[in-house]
């Protein structure tokens, strides 16, 4: 009872010293409102932000600049921003690399020497040859604003195709490179999206959609996903329509040709939780496509051919995967054999690697990898040095792996792998000004509402307390079957060297036990994901790791989304809160670019008044509470060219919340321009934006620095 009367006591303190501190005589901008109201099933939800979906209109960029001073001012008034800023340049000017790969003998690696704001692609002719620098992302813009954002060497090897994207937009270019000489062809492809490319002869695949309507090219609506076949030297208008589906134009299509150029799939997603799988002979000169795997509720992926067999991944029947093969004479999936079972971990990434095939298991949560022969046969399981997570870089036919691996206190690391032994050396070790024997990670588990055993990950500084005041950073995603695995990141070094707790979350919905727990999280399952972020910080509390005025909820996109609903459902358990590009407005948000393709896991409200009502109550947007309970300080961030969560649901999320009686500490909403959902942004806006969000937090929670 004493340790509760303590908490308490220090929540209240700090609760007084943030109104007096922190939120004195803050005024936001007046956010007009307009008389808008849509009927959803016969209820009336009214929307008077309606205005700021129009990211074009000037009064937009008005309440953007003068929303953007505010939190300027407030944020400059953080006696260690600079320091902290400081700080975080000198952790991340370090030399990177990231796992090398082969094509046609030659070796190609991503490098950075320390504050770049893009990675670097070099070249060697053989592994002992001198690397050499191939493309250079940073002298494609002055301001680092144009990424590199993938490679796509010629099975001639004589040319690359390259992808960038600008301000972080999801719109891609096609650029081609002679790699005999080193300098760009005129081909140049636009309005491509979601898209890398796969080359057949003299030319390549790729996808794209029809050119959007001015002004409509960072919010609307995405359809009719098309594969075109482009060959060198022609103008784009020249290339090829190679593969369109008329039934519905709410789908991406990705083709993929196999390395002897002989077979061609395409890949049709979203419509279910996976994808359908179209086959086509090259030899053939009908241009058909036969499908072979139809219900898109199930994944197949095509990992690799030899001769006429192709190998896939699927969890078809097997809801922690398997591995098939498939004959190009029937390539139907009722005509698939068994070659790698399910077991009893979740399939989380497959590699064919020299022969041999290199499958990732998610334990826990963190990766084991375990080789098989090319029929299957168990081999060997790879020894890592301990929980974490592991990226396989390599090719079938290449004399070449390599690995990347890393955790919460084990900075990215890769390693050459002997693919015949199973042996490793260290290829690569970055140099940081951190120690990680200063440092523990653990990882804890704890039942959540349903009594679902929940894993998380808590790293920390040796000699750590529990007396319940410790600082904790708590980060969740839970959607999309994806995985949430041990990472490292200089930027937690200044948190963690202050005394705090980085708390990593694996909630239902992603794929870390499988298709089973993303399912869990999904459409009118999709409270069992805030339950379990809920019951997360419940546990932290009640273990005496901290109390709510030392606890801080982050997150991002579906993160966001998270953020959002948690901190209207339990606002009492957390003193800052930082929902980044989130999902807000659960009722609209299928009408913006892509958001159509996240129906499967979230459903819309057209769907039905039971599936509207499930997003009504949940909707972050639309459950802000205004009676005056209080909420954390909270800090939006959300940026121009995020053309995946189109920038108005944090528009209008933070004008609500601005609007609403939510107590004394503030909520503020920054918005980085010339930037998009975070992919490929330069590392200057990275370490602003770091900067800003870890001093917030920190000054927030009442920390010195």
């Amino acid at each position: 009872m004493r340790r509760v009367l303590y908490i308490l006591a220090i929540g209240i303190m700090c609760a007084a010293c943030n109104k007096v501190d922190r939120n004195a005589h803050l005024a936001y901008p007046e956010a007009f409102k307009v008389e808008q109201t849509d009927d959803y099933f016969g209820m009336q939800v009214a929307d008077p932000y309606r205005w700021m979906e129009d990211d074009n209109a000037p009064e937009v960029a008005e309440w953007v600049k003068a929303q953007n001073k505010v939190t300027e001012e407030y944020l400059s008034r953080i006696p260690y921003r600079d320091k902290l800023k400081k700080r975080l340049t000198e952790l991340v000017g370090y030399e990177k690399q990231l796992a090398p790969f082969v094509k046609n003998g030659k070796i190609y690696s991503y490098r950075n020497n320390g504050l770049q704001n893009q990675n670097v692609l070099y070249v060697q002719d053989s592994p002992d040859a001198p690397a050499r620098v191939l493309l250079d992302p940073n002298t494609l813009s002055a301001d680092g604003t144009v990424a590199l954002t993938g490679v796509y060497v010629s099975n001639n090897g004589k040319y690359m195709a390259y992808t960038v994207s600008r301000s972080g937009s999801d719109w891609t270019e096609i650029y081609v490179m002679d790699l005999q000489t080193g300098q760009p062809l005129e081909d140049h492809i636009t309005w491509a999206k979601f898209t890398g490319a796969s080359w057949r002869g003299d030319g390549f695949y790729y996808s794209a959609y029809p050119a959007p309507k001015e002004g409509e090219e960072r919010s609307g609506k995405n359809t009719h996903h098309l594969v075109y076949y482009h060959k060198i030297g022609d103008p784009q208008e020249k290339d090829e329509l190679a593969f369109r589906n008329y039934y519905d134009p709410q789908r991406f299509y990705q083709g993929e040709v196999d390395a002897s150029e002989s077979y061609m799939f395409v890949y049709e997603s979203g419509g279910g939780n996976g994808n359908r799988l179209f086959f086509r002979d090259l030899h053939h000169p009908d241009p058909t496509f036969e499908v072979i795997a139809y219900d898109d509720a199930y994944e197949y992926t095509v990992y690799e051919m030899q001769g006429d067999y192709f190998y896939v991944y699927t969890n078809y029947g097997a809801p922690m995967g398997k591995i098939m093969r498939g004959n190009v004479s029937d390539p139907r999936i009722q005509k698939w054999e068994e070659l790698i079972p399910e077991g009893k971990d979740a399939i989380s990434a497959v590699r064919f690697v020299e022969g041999r095939i290199a499958v990732t298991y998610s334990r826990d949560a963190s990766d084991h990898v375990e080789f098989f022969d090319i029929d299957g046969n168990h081999l060997y399981e790879l020894e890592l040095p301990t929980f974490g997570s592991v990226d396989i870089s390599g090719d079938f036919r290449e004399k070449g792996t390599w690995y990347s691996f890393a955790s919460f206190t084990f900075p990215s690391t890769v390693y050459s792998l002997d693919v015949a032994t199973g042996k490793s050396e260290k290829y690569f070790a970055p140099t940081i000004d951190f120690n990680p024997e200063d440092f523990v990670c653990e990882e804890v588990f704890f039942k959540s509402k349903d009594g679902t055993r929940i894993p998380m990950f808590l790293t920390y500084k040796k000699g750590l307390q529990k007396d319940g005041n410790n600082p904790v950073y708590l980060y969740g995603y839970g959607g999309f079957n994806i995985s949430i695995t041990p990472s490292f990141s200089v930027y937690r070094i200044p948190f963690l060297e202050s005394g705090g707790i980085y708390a990593s979350v694996c909630l239902r919905g992603g794929s870390e036990y499988g298709e089973e727990w993303h399912l869990q999280g999904t459409l009118m399952q999709k409270q069992n994901v805030f339950d379990d972020c809920i019951a997360a910080a419940e546990y932290l509390i009640d273990e005496g790791w901290s109390n709510p005025s030392r606890m801080c909820l982050s997150g991002a996109s579906n993160g966001g989304l998270l953020v959002g609903a948690v901190i209207n459902q339990r606002p009492d358990l957390f003193a800052v809160a930082l929902p980044a590009v989130g999902v807000m407005d659960m009722l609209r948000y299928h009408r913006f670019t892509i958001g159509w393709n996240w129906a499967s896991d979230y459903g819309t409200s057209a769907d039905g008044p039971e599936m509207f009502s499930y997003l009504y109550a949940y909707s972050p947007l639309h459950n802000i509470r205004n009676d005056g309970t209080p909420y954390p300080a909270v800090l939006v961030t959300t940026a121009d060219h995020d053309d995946r969560v189109v920038p108005a649901h944090s528009f209008k999320y933070a004008a609500t919340l601005q609007a609403s009686d939510t107590g004394d500490r503030v909520k503020l909403i920054q918005i980085e321009t010339d930037a998009g959902h975070g992919s490929g942004k330069p590392l200057s806006k990275t370490l602003q934006e770091q900067a800003d969000s870890w001093s917030f937090t920190m000054w927030n929670m009442g920390l010195k620095y």
